[in-house]
């Protein structure tokens, strides 16, 4: 384990939708291609450096959002991240808000979610390789700190904490579903952060969520019918302020950093149980990239073209 006074090379990775790689300053631009064992991620990868620090961004849609999130390859996006170099990865969403106080235009720096998803692979731990990582706070509290300090700095209107509901999707809430989500105690719902924090977590990567709200959930007695032509309006509107708070938050970052206080970079120290000698070797082959680490294989190395 790194001492405590090494201070590590971040690469902040940025997994988001259309107009956030539109990022001033960002230099040396590129786009990329990476390949993953778990398939096709949702695109190559923009890679460029902003303020000193390496940025990656990778639309999780896909370019032109050509894919929707029941259909996005969630361990290949985050295994071509890892391949990528990077340390702390940074989700931006758009969601539905769950509370009168939460209105359009809010970002919320979510801190927990309820995961109701059904349909989507959420380990890259399978048969041959067995691992329990801990999902109790799924979000990076530094990255979480720097992430509010950044948006005060701009004078964004961001609200701290907040769970995040996961729904499969890509159809919206019914009423009844909606109404019982607000009993959860749930604040912003939406279709895309699982199982992509699970999954960060593997990877052992320090993980933290901007949640944009762009309208009410159909709760809201004046907001029942979710227009997506409504979604897009307040979503490009908001599309600055984003790129303005990637800018801002990579500037903290860029300066190098600890270990991660809460462990996230080691989150798999404890977790792996099946023992070496009965590992699946071609299993342990595919995790190289997120787990290799911890497994004792090679470093994950970018096979890019």
């Amino acid at each position: 384990m790194p001492s405590p006074e090494k201070r590590l090379e971040p690469v902040l990775g940025i997994v988001g939708g259309s107009g956030v790689y539109e990022l001033d300053g960002l230099e040396g631009a590129r786009w990329e291609k990476f390949e993953s064992p778990f398939g096709a991620p949702s695109d190559e990868l923009l890679i460029g450096e902003l303020g000193g620090l390496r940025l990656v961004f990778l639309p999780r849609h896909g370019r032109g959002h050509r894919i929707s999130p029941s259909e996005i390859n969630y361990r290949a996006n985050v295994d071509v991240l890892k391949r990528a170099g990077v340390t702390d990865l940074i989700s931006i969403s758009a969601c539905g808000s769950l509370r009168e106080d939460l209105p359009p235009g809010t970002f919320v720096l979510v801190d927990q979610f309820v995961d109701c998803t059904f349909s989507r692979a959420k380990s890259f731990f399978t048969k041959g390789v067995v691992a329990h990582v801990s999902m109790a706070r799924p979000v990076c509290r530094r990255l979480g700190d720097a992430l509010e300090d950044a948006a005060r700095e701009a004078g964004i209107r961001a609200v701290r904490g907040g769970v995040y509901l996961v729904m499969e999707g890509p159809q919206f809430s019914s009423l009844a579903e909606s109404e019982l989500y607000r009993r959860w105690g749930c604040d912003v719902i939406g279709m895309t952060n699982m199982p992509e924090a699970k999954l960060a977590r593997e990877a052992e990567l320090c993980y933290a969520t901007v949640a944009m709200v762009t309208d009410y959930d159909c709760w809201h007695p004046r907001h029942d019918d979710v227009k997506v032509a409504d979604i897009v309006h307040v979503l490009t509107s908001n599309a600055g302020h984003a790129r303005e708070l990637v800018t801002t938050v990579g500037g903290r970052l860029a300066a190098g950093r600890p270990p991660c206080p809460e462990g996230c970079d080691r989150a798999l120290e404890n977790a792996l149980i099946t023992p070496p000698d009965a590992r699946d070797p071609d299993l342990v082959r595919k995790l190289e990239a997120v787990a290799g680490r911890a497994l004792g294989a090679r470093t994950g190395s970018e096979v890019s073209s």
